[in-house]
């Protein structure tokens, strides 16, 4: 147990600490804007129990990936399309591609549904279409598709168990004290779900692009990656994903600043010709 209070497994803590933060934010919006599909009377609830599940199975999916790595990484098909489709799959590619077009989905249905006329005449329990458990099932499970790109980062930095294991719980518990106050500043600034939904879906595209370096990179062979019409399958950079959700924030900010500027010189305008 000694052994574990060291400077270096110290170090590693804060720094996985750190990097569940970072990976968890498109997460935590997951979380938010989908336990809003449940009914109204439900949803703490929901947010609550989805993520207690979800840290826990991250934990057992952490101890299965330190014990299964090797054959978790090993490609168990290579396409040979020359010029169509070539490159490695294995089962880290299938997650990402599942969870990619899984959000993408999502965030394109919810979407086409806000802009929908009959939106427009509902509250937030009129788009409740889930049961509790429903929602509380969809967390947890794209709460493990969007860890395990953390969790293989994670043991890039260092593969003690028990260090991997108390960053989860505490990325787990961040997310319970954070996951109301996001969903309540969601509910009262319904512009920016719109914008967290835009979010979502650059987050499918991101995991779409992991899917075509998975084997490569698990194998150290660039080889493997997938390439699609001769073009390889490349992933956005965190920091390109970060600088696009700054920019969309940006954005969001200056046009309701803008819209409200409008506004109020229209009632203005209206007080002065009254």
């Amino acid at each position: 147990m000694a052994d574990l209070f060291t400077i270096e497994n110290l170090g590693n803590l804060l720094m996985l600490c750190f990097l569940q933060a970072v990976l968890g934010f498109d997460n935590l919006l997951y979380i938010s804007i989908e336990s809003q599909r449940a009914p109204v009377a439900q949803q703490k609830a929901v947010r609550f129990w989805g993520i207690i599940m979800a840290v826990t199975l991250r934990v057992v999916l952490l101890f299965v990936m330190i014990n299964l790595i090797e054959s978790l990484s090993d490609p168990f098909f290579t396409f040979a399309w020359s010029g169509v489709l070539e490159g490695a799959v294995n089962f880290a590619t299938i997650i990402f591609i599942v969870g990619g077009v899984f959000i993408i989905y999502t965030a394109v249905k919810e979407i086409s549904h806000m802009l929908s006329v009959d939106h427009l005449d509902h509250d937030i329990e009129g788009k409740s279409g889930k049961s509790g458990l429903q929602v509380v099932m969809l967390i947890v499970m794209m709460n493990l598709i969007f860890s395990f790109d953390s969790i293989l980062s994670a043991l890039a930095i260092t593969d003690v168990f028990p260090i991997l294991a108390a960053a989860i719980l505490i990325s787990g518990a961040a997310m319970l004290v954070l996951a109301d106050g996001v969903t309540a500043f969601l509910e009262k600034n319904r512009m920016y779900e719109v914008l967290g939904l835009f979010i979502l879906l650059i987050v499918g595209v991101v995991l779409l692009g992991e899917a075509g370096v998975a084997a490569a990179h698990a194998m150290h062979d660039d080889t493997l990656g997938l390439k699609i019409f001769g073009y390889p399958l490349i992933p956005m950079s965190k920091t390109t994903f970060y600088f696009a959700v700054i920019v969309l924030f940006a954005v969001e900010i200056l046009q309701s600043g803008y819209a409200k500027k409008l506004d109020a010189e229209r009632r203005a305008e209206q007080s002065h010709h009254g």
